[in-house]
């Protein structure tokens, strides 16, 4: 077996991001998966989170938001690269964690036993995870995905490969990177702040010219009329795609501000609570929404403009202190 980090799922301890209650127990495949591995190596995730709050509204839905590449090699010494396929998926991770480097690939969530109950044998849903260790004659892998670490063997497997027979040619590669670690020294704490605040005035200063709220309303509000003929599968794919998505990332913003205080810095503690309500009301927002077109219940949308004044305030608060200084 090839193996970079020696790992038990049943006693594997997940960061804080997803050992404690809140509003969005997961965010998106990508982050959940950096968070843990990021930890498991011995570094902290909410270092690399300045990007939660330069998020937009993008016309049709909230940015997918992600560690920017550039951030966790200045931050860790990571250097994550695409990974080419010319020969069996299973063989390059073998190559790659033989190496050292965790693998980031694409697999079908149908395949994945630790989504149990939500995808597994149930339906097929594109999700990255990150291999940390594959035995191919064994037909092991072990691998974060979502809030944890976990095993699948067997015909889990062969299946998840797709080692069945010969190749469907009509199956595209999956995207796969490699994250190798460079043979750099570790950044101290304050360093590690340091260089984290030097990645939040960047990303401060990429925040979007108009307020995206005020964006996000008017085609909330034009999407309104399609919701309410659509199903629960329509209303969970769409509130994927923008209550959840804004939702979870300020979140994960009001958390970076949160640790910024632990690590001395003033000024932020109410700042963070109001970001932190943009989450809380997103979340209300989607069971207010899911209402709306299970019953036929009229949705206020009142809340969305309350969101757009706290996002001006505590954007605005956050250039001042850290742009205008």
């Amino acid at each position: 077996m090839q193996q970079i980090l020696s790992l038990d799922p049943d006693n594997y301890s997940r960061h804080q991001i997803h050992s404690q209650e809140r509003d969005w127990a997961e965010t998106n495949c990508y982050v959940d998966i950096w968070i843990e591995l990021l930890h498991s190596l011995g570094y902290e995730p909410i270092a690399a989170m300045p990007y939660t709050l330069a998020i937009d509204f993008e016309g049709d839905q909230w940015t997918f938001f992600k560690f920017p590449l550039a951030d966790l090699d200045t931050l860790y010494g990571i250097d994550v690269q695409e990974l080419a396929i010319w020969q069996p998926l299973t063989q390059h991770i073998e190559q790659q964690v033989s190496l050292g480097r965790p693998v980031l690939v694409e697999l079908d969530s149908f395949f994945l036993p630790d989504t149990a109950g939500t995808a597994y044998k149930m339906a097929h849903v594109k999700s990255t995870v990150a291999i940390n260790e594959i035995d191919i004659k064994a037909q092991h892998l072990g691998y974060f995905h979502g809030q944890g670490y976990y095993h699948l063997s067997g015909d889990d497997f062969i299946d998840v490969f797709r080692l069945r027979g010969k190749p469907d040619p009509a199956v595209l590669s999956p995207y796969v990177e490699i994250a190798k670690q460079r043979n750099t020294r570790k950044l101290s704490a304050n360093e590690t702040v340091k260089a984290s605040i030097a990645i939040l005035r960047k990303q401060l200063s990429l925040l979007p010219d108009k307020n995206p709220f005020d964006a996000f309303k008017i085609r909330f509000e034009q999407d309104l009329k399609w919701l309410t003929q659509q199903d629960l599968d329509a209303f969970h794919q769409y509130s994927f795609a923008t209550l959840r998505q804004f939702g979870a990332c300020y979140e994960l913003a009001a958390t970076y501000l949160n640790w910024l205080t632990e690590n001395g810095e003033e000024q932020l503690v109410s700042i963070a609570q109001q970001i932190k309500s943009i989450s809380e009301t997103a979340k209300v927002y989607q069971f207010q929404l899911a209402r709306m077109i299970s019953r036929g219940k009229e949705l206020d949308l009142n809340p969305i403009d309350q969101i757009a004044e706290t996002w001006s305030v505590c954007m605005q608060q956050l250039k001042e202190k850290y742009l205008n200084t």
